[in-house]
């Protein structure tokens, strides 16, 4: 059995995506619409990831989920290297989606603390996942590169 692949390039009102035409030799035809995978604005995965994929975003998910809640300037601390102005935005971000709890308390001078939501701490397992899985496969990851780059 022979099978033909036609792909084209298709523009809808919910974007732009690939039709996969699959023609075998009897004539029989298949339509799949890669819809599942195409769909930037709408794919939820690419959504997520793309809010809490940063550089800084994962870090501050770990760090709450191991402390519980930490004030801005704890937290601070606990990174080293990210600046505050960078701090702020990754939590406002985080606030935004609901992963991050910000809590001020009307005092002088006023204090904020941070906490994860239920749905911040629902994340936790996948990312620690994510973590082990770097850890254990982060020098063959290393090689690679190195491999790549002599190449």
């Amino acid at each position: 059995m022979c099978l033909i692949l036609r792909v084209q390039g298709v523009t809808h009102t919910s974007g732009t995506y690939l039709r996969v035409t699959l023609v075998d030799n009897e004539g029989v035809m298949t339509e799949n619409i890669l819809k599942k995978y195409s769909e930037t604005v709408d794919c939820p995965v690419r959504n997520v990831l793309d809010r809490f994929g940063d550089k800084w975003s994962t870090l501050v998910i770990l760090i709450l989920g191991d402390a519980g809640t930490l004030r801005f300037n704890e937290l601070h601390r606990l990174m080293e290297t990210v600046s505050e102005k960078m701090l702020t935005v990754t939590l406002k971000k985080l606030d935004a989606d609901g992963l991050v709890k910000r809590t001020l308390y009307p005092q002088v001078p006023p204090r904020v603390e941070y906490q994860l939501t239920e749905r911040g701490r629902s994340l936790l397992p996948l990312l620690q996942g994510l973590v082990e899985w770097a850890n254990q496969n982060m020098p063959e990851i290393q090689k690679s590169r190195e491999q790549y780059q002599a190449a």
